[in-house]
């Protein structure tokens, strides 16, 4: 595939997430579910690229390093389609049913923020707290900073990717789809998985085994958001 290099390097900087992103939003089919979702996480980096440039966040270094190592999950993943490894299990669903012609962009866009949000985040906490030498609690205000750009992008991407009031009626399987899943119930749980996970990191096979489990479940909400519906 034409992103390969691009998705295998390492990036350093949200500038380089920014490069590595609109690269596969070049080479990817705008149907295909992983570009639903790039397209989305796309426009969140970007706007965090932006309040970084203007001093909106309390500790830009620790905003810029949590942003980086957040991303870099998502690329790795990717990056599993030309590495022939698998890739994690919360992502998944969203590999196997990206060009399934009965899934709806809106559950393509809102599968990869589960993965990303439900599992990447927690381990991206803990990533960045080992390389600032932090603790979870000295990066509260970035975590809650990015979530809120996310929270305020997932009310966007419903208003753009949701059919229109006349199809969306309330016997719509869509419809009980979208009200099973919330972006902020899983930011919630997922700050308290990124400290208990940074908790057990001196008990490492514990770690490990939560680390496991929680793939699996969040693998299992994306591929009940990826349920095939009728047109």
């Amino acid at each position: 595939m034409a992103h390969r290099e691009q998705v295998t390097l390492a990036a350093d900087s949200v500038d380089a997430v920014l490069v590595r992103m609109r690269a596969l939003d070049a080479v990817l089919p705008a149907r295909d579910g992983i570009a639903v979702f790039n397209r989305v996480y796309l426009t969140v980096t970007e706007a965090v690229g932006r309040d970084l440039a203007a001093g909106r966040f309390t500790d830009a270094r620790a905003a810029s390093t949590l942003d980086v190592r957040f991303a870099e999950r998502y690329l790795a993943a990717v990056g599993t389609l030309d590495g022939g490894q698998p890739p994690p299990a919360c992502w998944r669903p969203l590999f196997q049913f990206r060009r399934h012609p009965q899934v709806r962009p809106l559950q393509f866009a809102l599968a990869g923020i589960n993965a990303h949000i439900g599992h990447d985040l927690a381990l991206a906490v803990v990533d960045t707290c080992h390389r600032l030498g932090c603790e979870p609690a000295d990066l509260e205000d970035e975590f809650d900073r990015v979530g809120d750009l996310l929270v305020t992008l997932e009310e966007r991407v419903r208003e753009d990717l949701m059919p229109g009031p006349d199809l969306l009626q309330i016997a719509d399987p869509l419809t009980h789809l979208l009200g099973s899943w919330s972006l902020e119930r899983a930011r919630e749980a997922t700050w308290t998985t990124a400290r208990a996970l940074w908790t057990l990191r001196r008990l490492p096979e514990m770690a490990a085994e939560m680390t496991e489990r929680l793939d699996a479940a969040v693998g299992f909400a994306g591929r009940m958001l990826l349920t095939p519906l009728p047109s």
